[in-house]
């Protein structure tokens, strides 16, 4: 078992290779999420369709279909096995909160008169928020389908909770940010961030996990830092490829020190956070990746187009160290202050396979969907 004793670094952050490829759906996974221990994954496609993944062995776990909504903006809920979803196609604009342990609906969330495009669930108790094209954020409980609030907003929204669950964040049009009080709301923004230059369209909104950052990702060449208590602009990353003015999804890793995004060529970029300076470029998708998320506990990243990639390092640090034998190592893998990675094979993956990234995309996934998957 290598120890690493500093939670990233880029030298490990170049190592990363593709573990493992799931080619489960026919169309693009619109939205991913992990759920707080890291243990699952949960995916939503454009082919209609929720995959549950087990992260530390690597498997699909479960598919379930949504024929008759459609699904985006999968979000786990405070229960592994529970998440909130929303409809896709045009004719319904509820959320859905879905138990995949018996497959049912456990509640509809109605309200919105257009798609939702934002959903997010509150880090510390059974609120959550949505945002939509008819230009509002609604408030929820997961206990009653009856909505808390309204914020009435202008353009395409996207909404974040900071990681107390005290603060959330709208970013809205024309290059604004406000900054709510969860618990007074309803008495408007305490904060207002506007960014100076050419008018852009945010479609994601992050706060960092330590809650100093807030991460704006668009439709354009750039995703764009901010500093979450004066709203000054820190860093802009804007390497990638984005000359289809696709919605890309950025994200931090769990010790923000680092910002990943797809790009439209398929590419994973790494940028230092603090200084948007290239870390590195991670290849392997051959289509538009949309999402990239690191584990918030497990030293691996989650990407996808229309298929699904495990991102795993071969390096650690220069200063790593050796001691007990893979045998005696299980996983999971913890990302922590003093953090152990166990060997690929224990998870696993395949970790020859990053000696060839490409190739793996054109193999059969090892992991393929099971025949008459439950279709709600």
């Amino acid at each position: 078992m290598s120890v690493l004793q500093s939670p990233l670094n880029p030298e490990t952050m170049q190592s990363f290779g593709l573990g493992k490829v799931f080619n489960d759906n026919t169309k693009t996974i619109n939205a991913m999420d992990f759920n707080s221990t890291g243990e699952f994954l949960v995916t939503s496609s454009d082919d209609e369709s929720i995959h549950l993944y087990n992260v530390d062995t690597a498997t699909l776990k479960q598919t379930i279909f949504s024929k008759r909504y459609g699904v985006t903006n999968v979000r786990f809920t405070h229960h592994p096995l529970a998440v909130l979803a929303s409809s896709k196609l045009t004719w319904d604009d509820s959320i859905r909160y879905l138990s995949l342990h018996d497959n049912k609906y456990l509640r509809y969330f109605k309200g919105h008169k257009a798609n939702v495009v934002s959903l997010e669930m509150s880090p510390v108790n059974d609120t959550f928020m949505s945002g939509s094209l008819d230009n509002t954020i609604r408030l929820w409980d997961l206990r009653t389908n009856v909505c808390q609030g309204i914020l009435h907003i202008a353009g395409r929204p996207a909404v974040a909770y900071d990681p107390q669950g005290l603060i959330f964040a709208i970013a809205t049009a024309p290059n604004t940010v406000k900054l709510y009080d969860a618990r007074t709301y309803d008495k408007g923004p305490f904060s207002t961030f506007r960014m100076e230059g050419a008018t852009t369209e945010w479609t994601n909104i992050k706060f960092s996990p330590d809650g100093k950052y807030v991460l704006l990702s668009t439709k354009d060449n750039k995703h764009v830092l901010l500093d979450s208590f004066d709203g000054h602009t820190l860093a802009v990353y804007e390497s990638h490829s984005n000359k289809k003015g696709c919605e890309l999804y950025a994200s931090f890793s769990p010790d923000a020190q680092f910002v990943l995004s797809g790009s439209d060529d398929g590419k994973i970029h790494v940028w230092e956070t603090l200084t948007g300076k290239p870390v590195a470029v991670w290849q392997g998708h051959n289509a538009v990746t949309h999402n990239v998320l690191f584990n918030p506990t497990k030293m691996m990243v989650a990407s996808a187009c229309s298929r699904l990639g495990f991102w795993i390092p071969s390096k650690l640090s220069s200063s790593s160290s050796s001691s007990s034998s893979s045998s005696s190592q299980a996983p999971p893998v913890p990302m922590s202050m003093s953090m152990s990675m166990a060997p690929a094979s224990s998870l696993g993956y395949d970790h020859a396979a990053t000696a060839s990234l490409s190739s793996l995309f054109s193999t059969p996934s090892s992991a393929a969907s099971p025949a008459g998957a439950p279709i709600i």
